[in-house]
């Protein structure tokens, strides 16, 4: 039986002739970034802020705007309600309130006292305070960081210093386009976001780290051919594995984008983001970086050359 193939194995994109169109996006995209969480920065949720989250199911379908007129009326500061999911389903959140813990408990009390018989069912409710969301803020940020450090370590320790450097650029720049988005969609950043953050580096990483390792295999092999044609190669080789695997991840995600709730939804909605971002700068950001950090074929001085690989080659 033939295996499977959605890319043919004799294909040749020019990939790496399209670097200067990729570094243009990716700039554009990085510059949009920025420019998003310095005017708008990201819309933290519970978890990071603080304050109290609860969510609802009516009886029939939820009257917003009655229910934020009601809410309102308790004087309990900034009330957020949105829909979520079903017509029947409604997210309240309340700001954090003077007073402790004890406070937060009584806004939660008066909330079920006003909504009283419409709601249904109280599916959720979760109190955050201020002091931990900003050591959770501190821990996430903490955590990308280290994370990305451990990877170019990792990174240095297997292939050389400019394979690192490549892959901290293609992870830096996809952790902050995906950051990027959520300012810009201002879609709720929390816990789960920094999740899928770092497991966006992961995926990202392992991308990488095949398309490197056939990267310093051709550069065994292939002491005379331009470096430029050397990773055209080496990322043609490697295309319909990196084609597989975003596309069966990509149905996954999809799956829980679209049937999974809201609960879940902003999680599937960061990894589908960063499985192409990943893609597409394994592919062209940290590939290309190679070819500006100077990685040439002739570091490999000791090794056989294509003659003696074709031979060897031919004797098997």
């Amino acid at each position: 039986m033939r295996p499977l193939r959605l890319i043919p194995p004799d294909t040749n994109f020019r990939f790496i002739a399209l670097r200067k169109r990729a570094y243009v996006v990716s700039i554009l995209l990085i510059l949009a970034s920025v420019a998003s969480l310095a005017v708008q920065s990201l819309n933290f949720g519970i978890d990071f802020v603080g304050g109290t989250l609860i969510e609802v199911r009516t009886k029939g379908p939820a009257d917003i705007s009655a229910m934020r007129q009601t809410l309102s009326a308790l004087d309990r500061g900034e009330v957020g309600l949105q829909e979520f999911g079903q017509p029947t389903d409604v997210l309240i959140r309340i700001q954090q309130q003077p007073g402790g813990d004890a406070a937060q408990q009584a806004t939660v009390a008066a909330v079920k006292e006003a909504l009283g018989d419409s709601v249904e069912e109280y599916r959720r409710v979760e109190v955050v305070g201020p002091k931990v969301g900003g050591e959770l803020i501190e821990a996430g940020a903490i955590s990308v960081a280290l994370a990305l450090l451990a990877i170019m370590a990792y990174i240095w320790f297997r292939f050389e210093w400019q394979f690192g450097v490549g892959a901290v650029l293609a992870l830096a720049h996809d952790v902050i386009t995906t950051v990027g988005v959520f300012s810009l969609l201002q879609l709720e950043f929390n816990l789960s976001t920094v999740a899928a953050v770092l497991t966006i580096a992961g995926y990202s990483i392992n991308d990488t780290v095949v398309v490197f390792d056939r990267v310093r295999e051709n550069l065994r092999r292939y002491k005379t051919l331009p470096m430029t044609d050397l990773l055209n190669k080496s990322v043609n080789e490697t295309l319909s594995r990196t084609v597989m695997t975003s596309a069966t991840t990509l149905l996954a995600l999809f799956s829980l984008f679209f049937l999974g709730g809201e609960v879940i939804r902003d999680f599937a909605f960061a990894m589908i983001w960063g499985v192409i971002i990943g893609t597409y700068s394994s592919v062209w950001i940290a590939s290309a970086t190679l070819l500006w950090m100077g990685v040439r074929p002739s570091a490999t001085d000791d090794l056989p050359d294509d003659a003696e690989v074709a031979r060897t080659l031919g004797d098997r």
